[in-house]
């Protein structure tokens, strides 16, 4: 069972950071001479698209150890020139799903200490989807404006992204923050069940978290994600001869039917919660009474009370069951909370809209509401009242597949520039 904890008192002081916007664009001026950050951003580019290419070139499948270990050990290095302090720690505190392998791959931590107050925390995965061996069907490459490679949206444009923010903080010699706080994991795409706990812990005291996912085609920044459940579905009966006495059996199939009958219509359209049968299997052999059953649900909601609400009530309805002598057992786990769209995360949001229009003359949606998919920014917002922004990444498409994925590469300036601003802003308007 998933529980909430909230850290209390925090709230006024994090409205009270963001909400000095009209102090921030005097707060820059002073902090950074007119242009010199556009100017060093802009000669960042072809240094950013150096290190996306190491990065892809780095086959790093979630269930890849090798893989894994080996870009973590580039990534720690890269953050070690920034002037970080960092540390490559082992996942040995794991939340056993059903497909959780018996090992998960490390975390990069680095920690950057300033001379202000204000307490940021940037999070990116280094994981990809992909099994070992696929990289030579999609190497990395860069055709007109467009870059592709196996991860590159998914999620090592953010990994590069916080490299380079950080290696421009280090060239403007900006130290006005108080820390900032850096975690890379490696297990993302098996829903961090050796990461999530160090997230949630770290993000705790954290005054803003900014979350480099990818912003899709249009570069929004979402505020909101669902969160992830599972059900797992388990009958046992008895097997029997179909032709000859099926009587002496308990059909697992049967039952298994009659459970997911009842137990189809328990999405909610009002608040959010989607609950869908999308696997089954039963049997092996034609003529004889199946002893074993099992399905598969997908969860998804907007609150954390609707998962502690719906493992209740499957495991409630269970107990009615269609044939006596089966056994019927279910399974709910928590595969990503959710994330809730929060003041301050929104006061947040505009400032970084108005950034984008003024600075670049391009607009920026923000998503205050969930579209369905689930990140690791949920689990850094899970006990913190810090402003969480997702997709501060660049924009691109083609996620998880293995023939289309890429980056816009006229995003790489804007949102360099959008997360070291909003750094700088943020931490001079504390001093």
């Amino acid at each position: 069972m998933l529980k909430t904890v909230y850290t209390k008192g925090k709230k006024q002081h994090i409205l009270g950071l963001i909400g000095l916007a009209s102090c921030l664009a005097t707060s820059y001026a002073q902090a950074i001479p007119e242009n010199l950050l556009k100017q060093t951003i802009e000669a960042e580019k072809s240094v950013y698209v150096n290190t996306l290419k190491d990065l892809v070139n780095i086959e790093s499948g979630s269930k890849d150890l090798e893989g894994v270990n080996h870009i973590a050990k580039l990534v720690a290095a890269r953050l070690k020139e920034s002037g970080a302090e960092v540390s490559i720690l082992p996942t040995d505190d794991i939340y056993r799903m059903d497909d959780t392998p018996e090992q998960t791959g490390p975390v990069v931590k680095a920690v950057l200490k300033g001379k202000g107050s204000s307490k940021i925390m940037l999070i990116a995965h280094m994981d990809t989807v992909y099994l070992k061996g696929m990289l030579k069907d999609q190497p990395f490459k860069v055709e007109g404006d467009k870059a592709y490679g196996l991860g590159i949206l998914d999620d090592k444009q953010g990994v590069a992204a916080i490299i380079h923010t950080l290696e421009t903080l280090k060239k403007l010699n900006y130290k006005d923050y108080g820390t900032i706080t850096v975690l890379m994991n490696s297990d993302e795409e098996i829903s961090s069940p050796g990461s999530r706990k160090l997230i949630t812990e770290t993000a705790q005291n954290q005054d803003v978290i900014l979350s480099f996912e990818g912003g899709g085609k249009d570069g929004s920044l979402r505020l909101a994600t669902s969160g992830i459940g599972a059900a797992y579905l388990n009958i046992k009966g008895k097997s029997a001869h179909a032709g000859v006495k099926p009587e002496d059996g308990v059909n697992a199939l049967t039952e298994l039917s009659y459970q997911i009958l009842q137990l189809q219509d328990l999405s909610n359209p009002k608040t959010g919660l989607k609950l869908n049968w999308t696997v089954a299997s039963s049997g092996k052999t034609r003529n004889v009474i199946p002893d074993s059953a099992t399905a598969q649900a997908d969860v998804r909601a907007l609150q954390v009370a609707d998962f502690q609400q719906v493992e209740k009530i499957l495991n409630e309805k269970i107990k009615v069951k269609k044939l006596s002598e089966s056994q019927v057992n279910i399974k709910f786990e928590v595969r990503r909370p959710p994330l809730v769209a929060s003041a301050q995360a929104k006061q947040l949001a505009e400032k970084a809209q108005t950034i984008y229009k003024d600075e670049f003359n391009l607009p920026l949606k923000i998503m205050s509401e969930a579209t369905g998919g689930g990140t690791d920014a949920a689990f850094a917002g899970l006990n913190s009242k810090a402003a969480v922004l997702e997709g501060m990444g660049l924009s691109g498409d083609g996620a998880h597949s293995n023939n289309a994925e890429y980056i816009q590469m006229d995003t790489i300036v804007p949102r360099l520039y959008l997360a070291t601003r909003l750094i700088i802003d943020l931490s001079t308007s504390k001093k």
